[in-house]
């Protein structure tokens, strides 16, 4: 298949600019793979949904204000996004005017933290290497801003109020650049509905990386390929994961973070074993699940790795109905929007 069939036409005004005060009160589209039908809903419903004898699986990774406002030694404003640590101390991270930071340049924030530009790696994106690595992570945490995606707009100037609702009710492991946002759906009432309804519920942690929301370059798919990315599935989530397997029980992945995770995780060992490793699955239309059965997951944006993704999971033709359906009638969409449910 190529990109240019995961396109699909998106009205701004359903850009979800705001969460919802109730994080439950999304809407959940549903979609049957089997029936290859799609019907309107809301995440309250879903402990009523789900089986009882389901594992859901969740991802508990923790979003760091990666952004960073300041200015260069001659008193230019600069913005930049960090990405991954490559080797302690300095970063791989994107740059607002990249071009212009020379290597060598001096960057200064808020008089906290001191960096210089280490190299210039082209398509936006810079090496910075920061000065006082000891007070780096405090630091961060207090002049660091949410990484929200550029369609949610924010005046950088005002209070950083995404600062903990950019986050789930899981987030416990920091690392992740972006949320997992299929989680942000989820209550402690919601939770205790799914575990009296005698649903399991495990954890895992994938830290979202720029690989997941970059840009798509290859039109051809099958050269198209996603940045690895860390994850960690400790012993008590991958007993739990086994059991489900060996009972034949479906395991309900919360987003396309943990569907990575637990697929890269069954590929490489033909079952779930206690680890840290990589993620380096790129998931394509031809590619046959073997973890995942059910997934959650919000709507996503045109021509990028998440909707292709998911079109693998549930089928191109029926994914691309159900986005038709939702922007008529009028679901929220992306990062503080409205999910769906494929069953």
């Amino acid at each position: 298949m190529h990109l240019s069939d995961f396109d699909y036409e998106l009205p701004s005004d359903l850009i979800a600019q705001q969460p919802l005060a109730d994080r439950s009160g999304s809407r959940l589209l549903r979609v049957d793979r089997k029936l290859r039908n799609i019907c309107d809903g809301n995440f309250q419903d879903l402990p009523g949904i789900l089986r009882s004898d389901d594992l859901l699986v969740v991802n508990n990774t923790r979003v760091f204000p990666a952004r960073l406002l300041g200015q260069t030694d001659t008193g230019a404003k600069v913005e930049i996004f960090l990405i991954r640590e490559v080797v302690p101390g300095r970063w791989e991270a994107l740059a607002k005017p990249a071009k212009r930071l020379k290597n060598g340049k001096k960057l200064s924030f808020d008089g906290v933290l001191a960096a210089t530009v280490f190299e210039q790696l082209g398509d936006g994106k810079i090496i910075v290497e920061f000065e006082d690595q000891k007070s780096f992570e405090m630091s961060i945490e207090k002049i660091g801003r949410t990484p929200l995606p550029p369609y949610i707009k924010r005046d950088k100037s005002g209070i950083d109020n995404d600062r903990e609702r950019y986050q789930t009710l899981f987030a416990r492991n920091r690392g992740a650049i972006a949320a997992p946002t299929a989680g942000l759906h989820f209550t402690r009432e919601i939770l205790e509905g799914l575990r009296a309804r005698g649903v399991d519920i495990c954890e895992i942690t994938l830290h979202v990386g720029y690989g997941t929301f970059e840009p798509v370059r290859e039109n051809d798919l099958s050269r198209h390929s996603v940045q690895a990315e860390r994850y960690e599935i400790d012993s008590t989530a991958a007993d739990a994961l086994n059991k489900a397997r060996a009972e034949g029980r479906r395991i309900v992945a919360i987003g396309t973070t943990s569907t990575r995770a637990l697929e890269h995780a069954v590929n490489l060992h033909g079952k779930f074993v206690a680890e840290s490793s990589s993620a380096t699955l790129t998931i394509t239309p031809g590619y046959k699940f073997k973890a995942v059965d059910v997934l959650l997951t919000n709507f996503h944006l045109p021509r990028s790795s998440l909707l292709i993704l998911v079109s693998a999971f549930a089928g191109h033709e029926l994914i691309m109905k159900a986005y038709r359906h939702a922007v008529r009638s009028q679901y929220r969409f992306y990062s503080y929007g409205d999910c769906m449910l494929i069953t």
